[in-house]
């Protein structure tokens, strides 16, 4: 799980977005798509709205609140957009928040680990914001591999292992420590007569 900073970088190309001003300051862009994820879950060019607006609708299905950020230009690389993911997820505090480029994507959640997003993120770089959501939403809807508990399995196993492995050195030890003195034995025993 992942806990709100203070972005450093809030990029121009958000001001794309919402419709304003290239010259506007990003964060004033920022209220604007602050205040349309608050009105409708997404903030997202108009031709993909209604088709982004399913998968959000798929996600509340699932016990999801995800919030939508579509950004029609890159920034440089991909962290603006976690910084974004990350401002709108501080106003949102249970929500699950999706940034999407062209070519890069962010993430926020307090509810999913950050490896989770991170293979959701993967997942989502498809340059179709609508395949992208889609692909970020089946990967929290997919289990994850239990390793917490397959570690731990797997330790008691090498343990039980390092323990049956001394315990039949042992038996082989004692076996060989009678087997001579009952050759010793048997040596005195013919020395005897």
């Amino acid at each position: 799980m992942t806990t709100p900073h203070a972005p450093l970088y809030i990029p121009g190309e958000i001001c794309g977005t919402v419709g304003a001003d290239p010259a506007t300051p990003p964060e004033q862009c920022l209220a604007i798509v602050q205040e349309q994820v608050t009105a409708k879950n997404i903030s997202a060019p108009a031709a993909v709205t209604p088709a982004l607006l399913q998968v959000v609708d798929q996600a509340h299905h699932d016990g999801i609140d995800l919030k939508i950020v579509v950004l029609d230009h890159n920034p440089g690389n991909d962290t603006p957009l976690r910084d974004i993911a990350t401002r709108v997820g501080a106003q949102h505090t249970d929500a699950t928040v999706l940034v999407l480029s062209p070519n890069f994507v962010g993430s926020y959640s307090t509810h999913f680990p950050r490896s989770t997003l991170e293979i959701g993120e993967d997942n989502a770089k498809t340059g179709n914001p609508v395949v992208s959501a889609q692909n970020f939403l089946h990967q929290l809807n997919t289990p994850q591999f239990p390793w917490t508990a397959f570690t731990i399995v797997l330790l008691i196993g090498v343990l039980a292992a390092v323990i049956g492995t001394r315990i039949m050195q042992l038996r082989t030890r004692r076996s060989a420590t009678s087997s001579e003195e009952a050759a010793a034995t048997a040596e005195e025993a013919g020395q005897n007569i």
